[in-house]
Parts: structure tokens; C-alpha cells; sequence
């Protein structure tokens, strides 16, 4: 037989053939990708799927120029939104024009805290109980997406937003 060992007398990695020998310098490469990349991809993802939710229940701030004047509205509720949770998402306990405001306003505040990488791991914990509560009350087919969405959520409140985010650079100044 015709290997070679290291000094412990293992076969070395060069030793174990071409494509093992690739795996283990694809998960070399792979390993070498930094936290502060993946946590910032995962927030801006996140932040994404639950901001643009949030725009689909809100009609925007609305811009008026009325005999000359500007006049600034304020996002309101769409019309529809309360219905909707009157009829299609029917949460136990909750009135649907609360549930309706409470939704709104999580899908706009929890994701821009996330983006900004501020209380993330806090805003990631109540977005993942969102999560939750539309897995179970509301659509219980719709696992698969809601699991990755929970991969994510979970990754962010256990690894954190990383060293770009505004928690990083508060944590400096209190080790």
C-alpha cells in the first residue's frame, strides 16, 4: 500500500483522494465566510418579506397640495385590511381592528429595527412569534416558508446582526 501518514499515523487529507480532497477545501472556502456577511444578508432579507407585508396593509403617507398648500397624511390602515382579518385570518382572542394595527405596525417597526441591526435579537424574537402565530392560526400549510423564515429569525436573535449594525456599535462602548 502506498500511502503516506502524518505523524500521528493517520492518512494525511492529500492522501484521501480528488474529490474528498475538494470537499474538505470547499468547506474551507465556505467556513471563511464571515458572520458580519451572513447576519447582514439574513437581515436585509428578513426585513424585506415583513416590510413589504406591511406596505400591502397600510395606505402610505399620502402628499396633498391643496391651493398651494403641502400637507403631509399619515399611513392609515387600507380599507380592506380589517375585513381581512375578519374574515380570512380570524386570530382567537384578538379583535380583528387590533389584530389589524398591531400587524401593521410590527411588519414596519420589527424590520427596520433588524435592517438597522438595533435590538435585533429583541426584534427578531417578536417577529418570530408573528411568525408563530400565523403558522398556527392562520395558514398551517404554509410551513415551508414560514420555517425559513424562522431559520433566519433564529440565526439573527443567536448569532446577532453582526459588526455592521448599530447593536455592534453600542456594544463597544459597554463590554
Amino acid at each position: 500500500m502506498n500511502t503516506r501518514t502524518t505523524q500521528l499515523g493517520l492518512a494525511s487529507p492529500a492522501d484521501e483522494g480528488l474529490m474528498p480532497g475538494l470537499i474538505r477545501q470547499f468547506i474551507d472556502i465556505a467556513e471563511r465566510i464571515p458572520n458580519t456577511l451572513l447576519a447582514f444578508v439574513a437581515r436585509f432579507s428578513i426585513a424585506a418579506v415583513f416590510w413589504k407585508s406591511g406596505q400591502t396593509k397600510i395606505q402610505g403617507f399620502a402628499v396633498d397640495i391643496v391651493n398651494g398648500e403641502f400637507t403631509l397624511g399619515w399611513p392609515r390602515l387600507s380599507s380592506s385590511v380589517v375585513d381581512l382579518f375578519r374574515d380570512e385570518y380570524r386570530l382567537p382572542l384578538i379583535p380583528p381592528e387590533i389584530a389589524a394595527t398591531m400587524a401593521a405596525t410590527a411588519e414596519h417597526l420589527f424590520p427596520m429595527l433588524i435592517l438597522w441591526g438595533f435590538a435585533t435579537r429583541l426584534s427578531a424574537f417578536a417577529l418570530l412569534g408573528m411568525t408563530m402565530t400565523i403558522q398556527l392560526f392562520v395558514y398551517p400549510d404554509a410551513y415551508p416558508t414560514h420555517g425559513t423564515w424562522a431559520a433566519v429569525l433564529l440565526y439573527l436573535m443567536v448569532h446577532g446582526p453582526g459588526k455592521l449594525s448599530v447593536d455592534h456599535w453600542i456594544a463597544r462602548f459597554y463590554p
